[in-house]
This record gives C-alpha cells, structure tokens and sequence, in this order.
C-alpha cells in the first residue's frame, strides 16, 4: 500500500507498544481515502484510509461505549496523480 513504507520501519516505532495490527486491503483504504474526501472533506491518503477503517473494525469490535482514536497524518496531494483520486 502506497504510503505505508512497507520495509521501512518509522523512526519513533515501538513494537512493544503495539496491542495490534489490522490488516486492511489496498482497494479499502483507497475507497476510505475517496469516502473521507467525500463525506468529510478530509483530503487523505491510502494509509489515512487504512487509519480510519481500522480504526471503525477496532471500534465496532469494542462496542458501542467504547471510543476509538486515530489520526490523519498525510494529505490526498500526492495521491491525485493515481487512480485513487482519478474518475
């Protein structure tokens, strides 16, 4: 997935922090990425996408008076050469 630096562990990563990891498809994150643009006005990209979605699957197995948290940090920018953004 575009955006995620697959081979390139971030700088600031601690595993031992991690509870989980949730795999979540390429053609998914892209369709969140249009969706947020659509529906929110959050101009994002695949891995924003991949946050989010993860994020609902995380929040919809906790139930519904837990409160899941994830953030944006990338822009939709680079992405609107490709075919995530292009119709």
């Amino acid at each position: 997935m575009e955006g995620i630096g697959i081979g390139h562990p971030p700088p600031m990563w601690d595993p031992a922090l991690v509870d989980e990891v949730v795999p979540i498809s390429t053609a998914d994150a892209e369709e969140m990425a249009r969706r947020l643009a659509r529906e929110e006005g959050l101009f994002a990209g695949t891995s924003s996408g991949a946050n989010v979605l993860a994020a609902i699957r995380v929040g919809q197995r906790l139930g519904a008076t837990a409160r899941t948290v994830t953030l944006l940090v990338d822009s939709g920018l680079k992405y609107l050469s490709t075919d995530v953004y292009r119709r």
